[in-house]
Formats: C-alpha cells, sequence, structure tokens
C-alpha cells in the first residue's frame, strides 16, 4: 500500500467521526416524543342507606367546637395515684361556745366549753372481703366562773368488723366483730368530786363475736346479727369493783366492814348482739349517722335488752365549718342508780337500772386529712 493511498484513507475515517451525529463530541441528543396518554380516575361508592330506626335520646346535631364556655381550673389537678382498695377517713372536729358578762343586770356567770373529737377509719373491700375498722376519741369539758371545770363528755370507741361473701352478686357477709368502749378520765356525780362513779377501764366493754351481716352495694348501710356474742365488762378500779359497780361480783365484808374477798374485776356475759349502722343523707348539706346496739344474755337474764342508740344530725355548712345535734339512749341493767349506803358502809339500797339520755347541740370547725 502506497503512500497516497494511505493518505486518503485517513482523510475518510476523520470525516466519517466528525459528520457523524452519533460520534460527534458537540452533537446533541435527539429529543423524545411526549407520551400523550390519558389516565383517567374511577371513584367508587357504596351506597348509603338513609337511617331508619333513631335510638330515643340520640341529637342528630352536626358537633361545633367551640371555647366559649373554656375556663381555667378552680382546684390544682391532682397527680395520678394508683388505684386502692382502702378507704380512709381521718377527721378533726373542735367546737368550743364562750359566755361573758360585764355588768349584765340578768346575771350570769362567765363560761367556757368546749368538745373535740377525732375520728380515724380504715376501711378495706375488694371482691369476696371486706374489712372495717374505726377509731373514735372524744372528750368535752366546761368551765364556769366560781367553780372547777366538769366533763361534759368522754368516749373511746374501737371498732373492728371482718366479713366474707361467696359472690359478689349478694350483699350478704359471713361477719366476725370486734367492739371495745371505755373513758379517758374519772366521772363524778357533780357536785361530788371526793368519789368517782367511773375511771378508765371502769367500765370498760369488750364484744367479740360471729355471725352475719347484710351490707347493700353502694350504700352506707350496715346490718349485723350475731347468735353468738362474748361480752366482757371490765371494771378495773379496786373500790368500785369492791361495790359491784357494773355488774361485776362484789366484795365480800365481814360485820365490820373490812373486805375479805375482794370484788371481781370482770364480768362476763354470752348472748345475742345486733347492730344497725346507716348514714342517710336527707338533704344536700344533711347527713343522717344511726348507730344502734341491742344486746341480750344467755345465761343471767335472757330477754332483758341493753340498749345503746345515737342518733347524729351533721349540718355542713362548708367545706370546714359544720354543726351537729346529737341524741344518745344508754340502758343497761348492770349500771345501778341512787345507791344508798349507810354511814358505815352498810348498803341500805343498791339502787336500780334507769334510762341514760344525753342531747348535745354545737357548732365548730371540722378538718380531714
Amino acid at each position: 500500500m502506497n503512500n497516497a493511498f494511505r493518505h486518503w484513507l485517513l482523510l475518510l475515517l476523520t470525516g466519517i467521526v466528525f459528520i457523524s451525529p452519533g460520534y460527534g463530541q458537540d452533537s446533541l441528543p435527539t429529543p423524545a416524543a411526549p407520551d400523550t396518554t390519558r389516565i383517567d380516575t374511577i371513584v367508587i361508592r357504596s351506597p348509603q342507606e338513609p337511617i331508619r330506626i333513631i335510638p330515643r335520646g340520640v341529637s342528630l346535631t352536626n358537633p361545633v367546637i367551640s371555647f366559649k364556655q373554656t375556663r381555667p381550673l378552680d382546684k390544682r389537678r391532682k397527680r395520678f395515684r394508683m388505684p386502692s382498695f382502702w378507704e380512709r377517713v381521718n377527721a378533726l372536729d373542735l367546737q368550743v361556745s364562750e359566755m361573758a358578762f360585764v355588768n349584765w343586770n340578768a346575771g350570769g356567770d362567765n363560761a367556757v366549753s368546749a368538745l373535740a373529737k377525732v375520728l380515724f377509719e380504715r376501711n378495706y373491700k375488694f371482691r369476696y372481703f371486706q374489712w372495717d375498722n374505726s377509731m373514735e376519741l372524744r372528750f368535752g369539758w366546761n368551765a364556769q366562773e366560781g367553780r372547777q371545770w366538769r366533763k361534759t363528755d368522754d368516749a373511746i370507741r374501737l371498732s373492728s368488723t371482718l366479713g366474707y361473701r361467696r359472690d359478689t352478686i349478694t350483699d350478704w357477709y359471713y361477719s366476725a366483730k370486734a367492739n371495745f368502749n371505755t373513758q379517758f378520765a374519772n366521772g363524778f356525780k357533780y357536785p361530788d368530786r371526793t368519789s368517782p362513779i367511773s375511771t378508765f377501764m371502769a367500765p370498760g366493754y369488750l364484744f367479740l363475736g360471729g355471725g352475719i351481716s347484710y351490707i347493700p352495694e353502694g350504700k352506707k348501710f350496715n346490718l349485723y346479727l350475731s347468735p353468738l356474742t362474748f361480752k366482757g365488762t371490765f371494771v378495773l378500779d379496786q373500790t368500785l369493783a369492791d361495790q359491784g359497780a357494773f355488774g361485776v361480783q362484789k366484795a365480800v365484808l365481814d360485820a365490820e366492814g373490812n373486805v375479805i374477798t375482794p370484788g371481781k374485776n370482770l364480768y362476763r356475759e354470752l348472748g345475742i348482739l345486733v347492730t344497725h349502722q346507716w348514714e342517710l343523707p336527707l338533704a344536700e348539706n344533711i347527713l343522717l349517722d344511726h348507730n344502734l346496739s341491742l344486746y341480750t344474755d344467755y345465761l343471767n337474764n335472757f330477754g332483758n335488752i341493753d340498749i345503746d342508740w345515737q342518733t347524729k344530725f351533721n349540718f355542713r355548712v362548708n367545706e370546714f365549718i359544720n354543726a351537729t345535734l346529737i341524741a344518745h339512749i344508754i340502758y343497761d341493767d348492770d349500771i345501778l342508780f341512787d345507791r344508798e349506803e349507810a354511814a358505815d358502809g352498810t348498803v341500805i339500797d343498791p339502787g336500780i337500772p334507769r334510762v341514760q339520755f344525753r342531747q348535745q347541740l354545737g357548732i365548730g370547725v371540722n378538718y380531714r386529712f
């Protein structure tokens, strides 16, 4: 191959490279044709049936969101707490009354009266079990110008009731109940202050027994029936025990009045106990608290009924101020009145049982915590 032929072949290849659109460096790609395919959206709706039956109470109105009735919280929102099966009550009640006179023509003595009450309750309820516990402490006194202070109220009351039911539908429980009652200070038949007629644990009452209870759901109603309940009357003051107070066996004395055999400190009874507790709202701020206890003894005097009945009206003024009206009746044939003794200590008349009645009206401060 000669040089002239090589020269023409090289020129031919160079022209092909620069002229060809596929191999040229400055060539532009051929634009693609636009896609003209049309795609339509198809909406398929199910047929809506008109409402034929409208339930009673249904309001067919369009919901409207409005903030015109929005108000700030009056109280701070409480933190979330895990639910508990315990119900707790802590209450402190203080009632005070005062009278003062200065150059008062109608006469009168300055006086101050006060009554303090503390109540604690711990109640547990879950499915088949219910356990109610309460402790009530009361003490009241009155101070009047020209005389020493006198006691107006005095009580220590403890109660515990354990109940079990077979299912969650019935309101009847198999129950065991324990009650204990006594007082703080000495009691006197005023104006005599030398010979107390009662002291701490003289008397002291203990009830222990078992039976059934009717406790409706959602109501503060408790009816307890016990065919077998032990009642113990404690008289730990030996002077009162020697006198045979509150039913205990009195001391045996010789002809000169000396004690040969001391009096017993415990009087035992076994009988039937019926208790009824009911808190009934009478109005928005009026609550009736009813508490009744009936007891009769199998061994000594069957058919004679000991009664302890207290009715209390609570008038609530606001969160802290309330008024109470209490009526309390007690009858116990072991508590004797009008006892008469001779100068040498010989008992002329042992006394007779009487109906005891207490009424109280007061207004004061109540605080729950």
